[in-house]
Formats: structure tokens, C-alpha cells, sequence
């Protein structure tokens, strides 16, 4: 990875920051998004150790806005003559419905909308750039998702965890479409199920039963290290190279749901997104 410059959203905890430092320790140059000031320089310092010759950036955004997914967008692209790999990571999940400024429910901004305008905004760039790759975080939890195109913002009925699954398919079916639209450029695009993992996810999803529930899974997790591998394999080793539009869990395809394979969904919420979002 030396000489390579990744871009990776929520990479200052869990398998986002093992990703970002282990990828720092084989050469590559890091640029953070990030929304936390303080495990924002946390992480710039331990970047800084395992890759000193590397000129780390960060930028700092809430992804939940777009306003703010735009300017931070905006500014990389202008900032970075190159970018190799963009790691799509930021995800939340909410035991309780709350709405953006822009009127989306806020795991959909979070977790899918971030997802869209960064990737777009990076998109020439990543085009410029090739070979270059898109790895964006998934997971299991879009099986038995489905999509209501009449009910995007979850206004009816809202659980957390359904959310969350639904905003998780998002993520399938946009690479899904995205790996069909950058077909012959050079930029593969891939997701991943990192598999249940140990970390800050879900500490902040608000009080409740769902809440506690997930914090016992927690015991029975694996580590940030291991739920890493895939996603540092992803932006990193050869294997993948020429592999565009797949779903991966411990560094092999995997077989999603019959709902992230159709796509008539994915262009459509591809189109969705575009309006949403304006770009």
C-alpha cells in the first residue's frame, strides 16, 4: 500500500480504526472523516506511529447531514490529487425514530445517504485514479430486510434494528449499482459483512430494551482485529483486484438475500438517493 491514499469514514473506533492503522502500518497515507475532535487526534496520532512517512489527514464532518457530507466531500476532492481506495464505514444504529435537517430518518442519512454523496463527490477523482476500489461496510442484518419505496424515512411502525437492517440492504444494493456503473473505469466496488463485532456500535443507540439486549450479544462478539480482516483485505490484497459488485464475509464472496440481488431495486434507490441528495 505504499504510496496509496485511502479515505475512510468511521475510522477513529472499532474495525474502521484497526482498518485505518493496520493499512497506515503497510504504507498507505490515511484521510479521516470523522465527526469526534477528540478520538480524531487520538487516532492521527497512532496513524502518525504506524506510518510516519506518510502525510495522515483528517477531515471532520457530521455524515448524518448532507450539507455536511457535501462540504467534506467537496473538500477532499479538491485537497487530494489521488485517492486509491474510499472505505465507506460510518454506521449507527437508533433504538428511537429521529429526523435529519434534511427530513430523513437518521440510520437512512447515516448509513446509506454518507455512503451516496461521498462516493460521488470522490467518484472523479477514484476515475482518475484507477485501479482504484470502493469498499463499503455492510452486514447479515440486511437479510430479510425489504425496501418500502413509499416509506423510505420509516415513518410507519419504526424499529431500530428493522432500520438498521433496511439501511444495511441500502448499502448491497448500491454497490450493487455502482459496481454496474463504473464497469471498464478501473474502480471496482465491493461490500462486506464484518461480522459481529465488539465495539462503540450500538452505545449510543439510545436506551431500552433493544439497547440492552445488544450490549449481552456483545459478549459473545469477536474482536475489532478479526472483523477487520475483511475490510482491510477488501482495500488492500491482490485476490480482489478484478472482483466488482460482491458481497464478502471473512475475506470470500458470500451469498446475500434475494432482495440485494434485484436490480430493479438498486436503480431505483439509486435514483432515489439522487434526488434526495441532489447529485
Amino acid at each position: 500500500m505504499t504510496g496509496k491514499t485511502v479515505v475512510i469514514t468511521g475510522g477513529t473506533s472499532g474495525i474502521g480504526q484497526v482498518a485505518a492503522e493496520t493499512l497506515a502500518g503497510m504504507g498507505a497515507r490515511i484521510v479521516l472523516v470523522a465527526r469526534d475532535k477528540a478520538r480524531g487526534e487520538a487516532t492521527m496520532a497512532r496513524l502518525r506511529a504506524k506510518g510516519p512517512h506518510a502525510e495522515h489527514d483528517i477531515h471532520y464532518a457530521d455524515l448524518s447531514r448532507i450539507s455536511e457530507m457535501k462540504r467534506v466531500g467537496q473538500g477532499i476532492a479538491a485537497s487530494e490529487p489521488r485517492i486509491d481506495v474510499l472505505i465507506n464505514n460510518a454506521g449507527a444504529l437508533f433504538n428511537r425514530r429521529a429526523v435529519t435537517e434534511d427530513g430523513l430518518e437518521l440510520t437512512f442519512a447515516t448509513n446509506h445517504v454518507a455512503y451516496f454523496v461521498l462516493t460521488q463527490l470522490l467518484r472523479d477523482r477514484l476515475t482518475a485514479s484507477a485501479p482504484a476500489r470502493i469498499v463499503s461496510t455492510s452486514s447479515y442484518a440486511h437479510k430479510g430486510a425489504k425496501l418500502n419505496f413509499e416509506d423510505l424515512q420509516a415513518k410507519d411502525g419504526y424499529s431500530g434494528f428493522r432500520a438498521y437492517g433496511r439501511s444495511k440492504l441500502c448499502n448491497i444494493l448500491f454497490t450493487r449499482e455502482l459496481a454496474r456503473q463504473l464497469a471498464n473505469t478501473g474502480v471496482t466496488a465491493n461490500c462486506l459483512h464484518p461480522g459481529f463485532v465488539a465495539t462503540r456500535f450500538g452505545d449510543q443507540s439510545g436506551s431500552g430494551f433493544g439497547t440492552r439486549v445488544f450490549q449481552l450479544f456483545k459478549t459473545f462478539a469477536i474482536s475489532p482485529e478479526k472483523g477487520a480482516e475483511t475490510l482491510v483485505y477488501l482495500a488492500s490484497s491482490d485476490a480482489p483486484a478484478a472482483v466488482t459488485g460482491a458481497y464478502f464475509y471473512k475475506c470470500r464472496e458470500a451469498a446475500t438475500s434475494p432482495e440485494a440481488q434485484d436490480d430493479q431495486v438498486a436503480r431505483r434507490l439509486w435514483q432515489e438517493t439522487a434526488k434526495i441528495t441532489g447529485l
